[in-house]
C-alpha cells in the first residue's frame, strides 16, 4: 500500500503533473524546468525528489547537469506504470499543458542557466564599502 500512496500523492499535484507532461517530450535538467515553470530551484528539486521516490522519474548525472526523464516500464512499480501510461493521453487538450509542451521544445539549458545566474547577481545587494566616513 505504501507504493500506491506514494504514486497517488506524487501525481496529485499540478506542478508535478506538469513536470511529468514536459518529460514526455524530452529529458530536462532542473534549471530548464525552473525556467519553464517559473518556480525556484529548491521547489523544482523537491517535486522531482517526490516523483523519483514514487518511481515516476529517473535522473542521470551528465557533467554539471542532472538530467531527468520518465521512468521506463522496467523501472516503474505497478502503480507508477499505470499512471505514466494514462498520462500519455490525459490532459492533452488542457491549454496550460499544451502551452508548456510547446515551450519545452525551445528551452535551452545554457541560456536558462546563464539567465538564472544573471538574475541571482542582479538580486544580490551591492557590496558595501569598507571605508569609514570620518567627516
Amino acid at each position: 500500500m505504501r507504493a500506491y500512496l506514494k504514486v497517488m500523492k506524487a501525481a496529485a499535484d499540478a506542478t508535478r503533473v506538469k513536470i511529468l507532461k514536459m518529460l514526455q517530450d524530452r529529458e530536462l535538467c532542473v534549471c530548464e524546468m525552473q525556467t519553464l515553470l517559473g518556480i525556484s530551484q529548491p521547489a523544482v528539486s523537491r517535486h522531482l525528489r517526490l516523483l523519483e521516490d514514487a518511481d515516476l522519474v529517473r535522473s542521470k548525472k551528465d557533467g554539471m547537469w542532472n538530467n531527468f526523464r520518465l521512468a521506463t516500464r522496467k523501472e516503474c512499480n505497478q502503480y507508477s506504470r499505470v499512471v505514466l501510461e494514462n498520462l500519455l493521453i490525459w490532459l492533452e487538450d488542457e491549454p496550460q499543458i499544451t502551452e508548456l509542451r510547446k515551450r519545452v521544445t525551445t528551452v535551452d539549458r545554457a541560456a536558462c542557466a546563464t539567465g538564472l545566474a544573471m538574475g541571482r547577481r542582479a538580486a544580490s545587494p551591492e557590496p558595501r564599502s569598507l571605508r569609514v566616513n570620518t567627516d
